[in-house]
């Protein structure tokens, strides 16, 4: 199956929908002398949005039908040696959100008379991977409280035969009637053989965990994979989980600030810092903490090293009664408790700890892929989904290409930083589509519609318009965002040149330097949260 975007070569010319490079044959022409591109290489879109597809963008605006996956998984994986296989720890998970799964078969999709089970069917393996059975898992997804589905690959490892150091994991989902989404890539994973022992440097970060980066941690009583449980976050409150985990972020804390307030601080965590762990999702968090390093089931009260990945750990609570050992943060069953340690009588700085005080951490990562089917007229898989994850305002000199293109004049122009972009994508804002031109998979470059497209009566607005960002594939594939653009007027009519007469200071006059100031670059950038 050719990529999306991918042009026949015999197929004839057809006209022009986007901003592109012109074919192989006429970009050479456009070469200049010093082998760069010359200005007019690129051509302009001609032709102006069908209603029909205007219509449908407003509608999935407005019903929000969405769909999006998650993957979440550990930024390092054990290898595991002969037959011996170290299943992944913890469990690469997905998680299905938005209303766009359930909304029903359109007629002609519907499902056969007496059909049941799930929607959506899904397996997981390493990218690379034959794809048979035993490399494999598929994905049991099941409905959460919060209508999230969810599935985990419990059994995947990577065996001692492959050699490779980074992999990626790769999700393949399918509905019910046979059609495939395509397949979702996880974040790189770095291979490791077994967790570092030695004292870490920080000449070495690939395995130091950062202030602000995301971990996850779990418990094994007596080195037992059954036994696994993690700290997770359930109707508001930390369990210790057999079945799910949570992401947390992992701050250096300051005693001087209060709970929940996290001054920006840089740097590697280490052992002996005060720290606090935040819920990715539910924003809850647990006091501040001493993060300790363990050995042979004691709490290391004098080791000052960077903490690394797999490592185990302890988390003290400060204070105490003194010469105590202090308390710790304890499994019991489910539940999440205190322990009370005591020091160990031949080294006063150690604190003998229990099982279920001892604790491996390890950096996770995440990617989120939403996309909505509602408008599209296909049965093409919907990756690659494009992910925007910056904007930047590109300033544009008299006579750039864009202004020509443009009509000249005043214009903004916005530069899209993301991944898996192609040609065949165009950038709206709202329900109007804006000017496209496609520089590489990483970069969209696109014109910023005037406020006037988005509706007539913009000359009696006095507020700032706020509308979303979103990417729209040529056969009608939308792609939300969490990006929004808002244009903000400007009160106070433009200076006029030195010696020329006082402009009127009628209505229509302000209405016009609000409309002109609008054009202009003058606009604020926003993530929606």
């Amino acid at each position: 199956m050719d990529p999306v975007g991918a042009a026949d070569p015999f197929a004839p010319p057809g006209p022009l929908t986007h901003l592109s490079l012109r074919d192989s044959s006429e970009a050479r022409l456009q070469i200049g002398a010093d082998g760069r591109s010359l200005q007019d290489s690129w051509t302009r879109s001609c032709a102006e949005p069908t209603t029909v597809l205007r219509e449908g963008v407003r509608r999935g605006l407005q019903q929000q039908c969405e769909q999006t996956v998650r993957i979440l998984h550990a930024k390092v994986a054990q290898k595991s040696y002969g037959n011996e296989k170290r299943f992944f720890c913890p469990p690469p998970c997905v998680y299905l959100t938005g209303p766009g799964w359930r909304v029903k078969p359109a007629p002609g999709q519907a499902h056969q008379a007496g059909e049941t089970g799930p929607t959506v069917c899904g397996y997981m393996g390493l990218d690379g991977a034959s794809g048979s059975a035993a490399e494999t898992q598929k994905l049991n997804f099941e409905e959460q409280p919060d209508s999230r589905e969810f599935g985990c690959a419990k059994t995947l490892y990577i065996s001692d035969a492959d050699k490779r150091k980074h992999f990626r994991l790769v999700l393949r989902l399918g509905l019910r009637g046979g059609r495939e989404l395509g397949p979702f890539h996880s974040r790189l994973i770095k291979v490791i053989s077994k967790p570092s022992q030695k004292k870490q440097s920080l000449k070495n970060t690939d395995l130091c965990i950062s202030s602000g980066s995301k971990v996850s941690l779990f418990n094994r009583l007596r080195s037992q994979t059954v036994s696994t449980r993690y700290l997770s976050v359930e109707d508001g409150a930390f369990v210790a989980s057999a079945r799910q985990w949570a992401a947390f972020t992992l701050h250096l804390a300051d005693e001087h600030c209060s709970e929940g307030d996290f001054p920006p601080r840089e740097g590697y965590v280490r052992y002996g810092s005060l720290v606090q762990l935040v819920c990715t999702v539910t924003g809850i968090t647990l006091p501040p903490m001493i993060i300790r390093k363990v050995a042979k089931q004691c709490a290391l009260l004098d080791v000052d090293e960077p903490i690394s990945q797999l490592h185990k750990c302890a988390f003290q609570f400060p204070g105490g009664a003194p010469g105590g050992g202090g308390t710790y943060l304890c499994l019991a069953t489910e539940k999440v408790v205190r322990f009370q340690a005591s020091l160990c009588p031949k080294e006063a700085n150690r604190a003998l700890l229990n099982d279920s005080s001892c604790w491996t951490i390890i950096g996770t990562e995440s990617v989120e892929f939403s996309f909505s089917t509602s408008l599209a007229c296909t049965q093409e898989p919907v990756t690659p989904v494009p992910l925007i994850n910056t904007l930047e305002e590109l300033p544009l000199a008299p006579g750039s290409t864009l202004s020509q293109l443009s009509g000249g004049g005043d214009v903004a122009t916005l530069e899209l930083h993301g991944e898996n972009f192609h040609a065949g994508l165009k950038v709206w804002f709202g329900d109007v589509e804006a000017e496209t031109m496609y520089r590489s998979p990483r970069s969209l470059v696109c014109v910023v519609p005037d406020v006037a497209a988005f509706g007539s009566d913009w000359r009696w607005l006095r507020t700032p318009i706020t509308v979303p960002l979103s990417l729209v594939r040529a056969d009608g594939l939308f792609y939300p965002s969490a990006f929004s653009f808002t244009y903000t007027p400007e009160y106070n009519a433009r200076p006029s040149a030195p010696g020329a007469p006082e402009p009127a200071t009628d209505a229509d006059t302000l209405l016009e330097s609000i409309h002109h100031e609008f054009t202009r670059t003058n606009f604020h950038l926003f993530i929606q949260t």
